[in-house]
């Protein structure tokens, strides 16, 4: 079969310039998924292009994704990412992967033994949320998990990401070796302090030793990555192909705008990636709360309050004037002012760059994948901008218009009376609440106080309550579009 490993492509398709043979892997990274390929691994393929950079990625998929790896390991661990712009696209092959495993086919312990190799300086992971076994509220290791229960109980054979990091870290003590960075690229406020209370909260209760050893020896960078990247469709699939000329089942396609902010905090080393882009600083946190608020905030005010005004894309949204002024007013108005940044910062420039990226008609990003996980989201994207307007007394019509959307969202009924395929680790309990209280008012109480969404100084609040109801009324008596008007 001919695929890009073996084929002429089209002339204006970027290869990679340099001889892969000189990479080793260096960083082996948990979820090589659609964003990991457009973002640290094209950032790592621009390294090796400009220098002679060595550093190169052992892919890892931890659950599910088996084809993915097959289809990598077909085409010589090559991939496409097409960057599409409104005017045009870039089309690149990207080649910073060496090798990949999979516990299906290459046994739990092959991966272990790959992240206890000497080369080994970083473990990177886009892992969402969710693979962090954390408690949303507390932030705090998760000892319910399945997953964690499981680790402890068989730790040689485990599951988690944090179970498989732990043993490999372990080893390598064992053998005298250094221990690698462990750099989280998860889209979670504070990502490295996350990863590292998890990791050793785990790590203790395996073995207070290790914990301790993994405590003092390892370090847990933060980092802020930002690029939209749609999930793959069988359209821009086709779309690829077309650019490319030949099939890559591997490919995905985003927009052009990248960032990268990187807390420079490496015990091993680090690539340069700042020579492709990215940016080491002391502090990532006020990057990331500009992110996570302005960008990931809005985000899901147009995923849920969009989905349920029918529309499918994020593009669509910005079509509707009304929803145009309300992301920005968003940005603006409830998000910007609770944030602490730099001096110097353009929050106001940077606020009108995402509504032209959201604009961007090239990029089919649904506005159904964004809403996905928003138990686990919303605490990270509304809950530190409404502490903020609580204590300033300032008004947040913004965000509870937002709470409540999802909250109409996960009823899983939309507008039409259709069913809405809610994908959330707490779908169930969150669809349970619903279906007591029906399309009636009283369900907003009652999900605010789910303290694993909402802590307690939100979820309780009379202002909080009275808003989100509100907000909630006109969703059930006027609709989406109009409530989002109205704003």
């Amino acid at each position: 079969m001919k695929n890009i490993a073996n084929t002429t492509l089209n002339s204006s398709t970027m290869q990679p310039g340099y001889d892969r043979s000189r990479l080793k892997s260096k960083i082996v990274h948990l979820g090589f998924g659609a964003f990991h390929r457009a973002h640290q691994a094209l950032f790592t393929n621009e390294l090796a292009q400009k220098t002679d950079s060595d550093w190169g990625y052992c892919e890892v998929n931890l659950f599910g994704g088996e084809e993915l790896i097959e289809q990598l390991r077909e085409q010589d661990h090559l991939y496409t990412v097409a960057e599409k712009g409104a005017e045009k696209n870039d089309v690149k092959v990207i080649g910073s992967v060496c090798e990949s495993l999979h516990p299906t086919f290459d046994g739990e312990e092959a991966v272990i033994e790959k992240m206890a190799e000497p080369q080994v300086a970083i473990v990177s992971m886009t892992i969402t949320e969710k693979g962090y076994c954390a408690d949303p509220a507390t932030g705090k290791l998760d000892k319910n998990n399945a997953l964690v229960i499981a680790d402890l109980a068989n730790p040689n054979q485990p599951k988690s990401a944090l179970g498989y990091i732990v043993q490999a870290l372990k080893v390598r003590r064992e053998r005298g070796l250094t221990p690698f960075t462990v750099m989280s690229c998860d889209n979670v406020q504070e990502n490295g302090h996350v990863a590292k209370s998890a990791i050793l909260e785990f790590a203790k209760l395996l073995d207070a030793e290790l914990g301790a050893w993994i405590e003092a020896n390892v370090t847990f960078p933060c980092t802020m990555v930002d690029r939209i990247v749609p999930a793959a469709t069988e359209e821009t699939l086709n779309e690829i192909t077309d650019l490319l000329g030949v099939q890559d089942p591997c490919s995905i396609a985003c927009e052009p705008f990248r960032q990268w902010v990187i807390e420079d905090n490496f015990v091993a080393g680090r690539p340069d990636w700042n020579i492709a882009g990215a940016e080491f600083v002391a502090d990532v946190v006020p990057y990331e709360e500009m992110k996570l608020r302005m960008l990931n905030g809005s985000h899901s005010f147009l995923a849920y309050l969009g989905y349920l005004g029918g529309y499918a894309h994020i593009s669509d949204t910005m079509t509707d004037e009304g929803y145009r002024k309300a992301a920005f007013d968003m940005m603006m108005k409830a998000q910007a002012p609770s944030l602490n940044m730099p001096e110097g910062t353009d929050l106001e420039g940077y606020a009108k760059l995402l509504i032209d990226r959201f604009t961007n008609p090239s990029l089919k990003h649904k506005t159904w994948q964004i809403a996905m996980d928003g138990s686990q989201k919303i605490p990270q994207r509304m809950g530190g901008s409404l502490r903020f307007h609580l204590e300033q007394g300032s008004d947040f019509k913004w965000l509870a218009a937002g709470i409540a959307g999802w909250m109409r969202y996960v009823s899983a009924v939309d507008e039409q009376g259709n069913e809405i395929d809610v994908r959330d680790p707490m779908a169930e309990q969150l669809k349970a609440v619903c279906d007591v209280h029906g399309q009636n008012v009283s369900v907003v109480p009652a999900l605010l106080s789910i303290e694993a969404v909402f802590a307690p100084e939100i979820g309780q609040n009379p202002q909080v309550i009275d808003a989100v109801s509100s907000a909630y009324q006109s969703l059930i008596e006027k609709g989406a579009r109009a409530t989002v008007a109205a704003l």
